[in-house]
This record gives C-alpha cells, sequence and structure tokens, in this order.
C-alpha cells in the first residue's frame, strides 16, 4: 500500500467541502441542497463513483468550478469521496443540509484554507485517511487579535 498527499488546488476565493457519500444520486442530492439553501452561491460538485463504471459524476451552476471539482476529484480518486467548491457562499451556510443528506456518510473539511488529502492507494482503490487544513497555529490571540476575530465577524454579519 503506498500513502499519498493530494493537494486540493483551488483559488483563494472559494471554499471547499469534502466528504463521503455512498450512492450515486450523491451529486443531485448536493445540487438541491445548495441552491435551496443559498440560491445565489455559484458550486461545483464532483463525486467518485466506486462501482460499475466508476465515474467521476458532477453538477453545479458554475463551469469554471464544476471544471475545478472534476480535476480534484481524479487527484484524489477515492472511493465515494465528494468535493463541493463554492464561491459567494460560505460553508456553514450549507453544511447542516449536506450532513443531513441520507447518504452522505462523512465530511472532512469544509475550508477556504489550502488543503491536502491524505490517500492510502492499495493498487485498486483508494481511500481518504484524513487531511491537512490549513498551516500549524503559531501562538495564542492576544487582545488585539480577538478584537480583529469579533470585527471581521460582524463585518461579514455573523454576529451583530
Amino acid at each position: 500500500m503506498e500513502i499519498k498527499i493530494v493537494e486540493i488546488k483551488k483559488p483563494t476565493d472559494v471554499n471547499i467541502i469534502l466528504g463521503q457519500s455512498h450512492f450515486i444520486k450523491t451529486v443531485e442530492d448536493l445540487y438541491e441542497v445548495i441552491v435551496s439553501t443559498n440560491p445565489s452561491a455559484k458550486f461545483g460538485i464532483a463525486f467518485c463513483e466506486s462501482s460499475g463504471p466508476c465515474l467521476v459524476r458532477c453538477e453545479g451552476n458554475d463551469e469554471d468550478l464544476k471544471s475545478l471539482a472534476v480535476e480534484n476529484a481524479l487527484n484524489v480518486g477515492a472511493g465515494h469521496f465528494f468535493i463541493i467548491f463554492l464561491r459567494d457562499a460560505y460553508p456553514i451556510n450549507i453544511l447542516n443540509g449536506i450532513k443531513q443528506v441520507c447518504e452522505v456518510c462523512s465530511i472532512y473539511a469544509a475550508t477556504a484554507n489550502p488543503l491536502k488529502v491524505i490517500v492510502a492507494d492499495d493498487g485498486e482503490g483508494r481511500g481518504i485517511l484524513g487531511v491537512i487544513d490549513g498551516l500549524k497555529p503559531k501562538g495564542v490571540e492576544k487582545l488585539e487579535d480577538i478584537e480583529k476575530r469579533k470585527k471581521f465577524l460582524r463585518d461579514i454579519k455573523y454576529k451583530l
């Protein structure tokens, strides 16, 4: 078995959600969750089918984000893996809806940070062992950092 680290390629203004699901209709169900939760979101979804024709299934309302999702899904190549790229929306806006989709088994990450996926490859299939989300901590927040955090949350309208 070989362990690989696959870097997710994305623009800095795009958020990502990575997860695992178990059925071919995943892309359609995730599409419905996103458009019904945030109709103005731009997104692309790709899902790696792991039986039958073993195709990457894709949906979305933005062709660039769909292409990006497909490219990254092929690079990760893990069975039943899905990836969502979001623009003009945050994962927090749709994450609970995604978790409620009956075929979604788990969420690995929801982030705008640089992201790497740790993949095990046995020659026939691939599985995700985990993710590396962003960078290591550089210290503990000080008073001015707390003030910046609170201001940021109010600037983006997540707090009053």
